[in-house]
């Protein structure tokens, strides 16, 4: 499992509060991270094709980034879009959007691709379901390697 300290700050203070909670009550700060997940602006919600599908996900959900610039350094935007009666999957997009956005490109592909086993959510959420978010996070990393111009 990936050690806190590997993680950027924002996200490993998520991972702070969902180790802090009884598995019961990590459900619902999920389900709190899924009622704060931005929506897409309107230049996405109109060009749905800019965005990416993540067929590991049992919703559909759909991701793209924005980089400024390119570089380790350059920062990151994160966007998704996920119906609100994919609670779980508009959860772990919320966790990634508020761990993630606005961070460099390093940082972004620095994340250990096991982070979702940081959450401690394994008690209660299907492996099938967790491997939507890994699926995400490796996507996001994809597109920031590229659009960076890290690959």
């Amino acid at each position: 499992m990936t050690e806190t300290t590997s993680l950027p700050e924002a996200f490993a203070a998520i991972v702070a509060d969902f180790n802090a909670m009884a598995p019961s009550d990590r459900v619902q700060l999920l389900l709190d991270f899924s009622e704060g997940l931005p929506a897409l602006p309107e230049r996405l919600t109109d060009h749905p094709e800019l965005l990416e599908p993540v067929p590991e996900c049992q919703s559909p959900i759909f991701l793209t980034v924005e980089v400024d610039g390119t570089g380790p350094a350059a920062p990151v935007a994160l966007f998704f879009s996920a119906p609100p009666e994919a609670p779980t999957t508009r959860g772990f997009a919320g966790i990634l959007a508020e761990g993630l956005d606005g961070l460099t490109a390093a940082q972004i592909v620095a994340v250990p691709n096991d982070v979702s086993a940081t959450l401690g959510l394994a008690e209660v959420i299907s492996p099938l379901r967790l491997r939507g978010m890994t699926g995400m996070l490796a996507r996001i990393q994809r597109q920031v390697r590229e659009k960076a111009g890290l690959v």
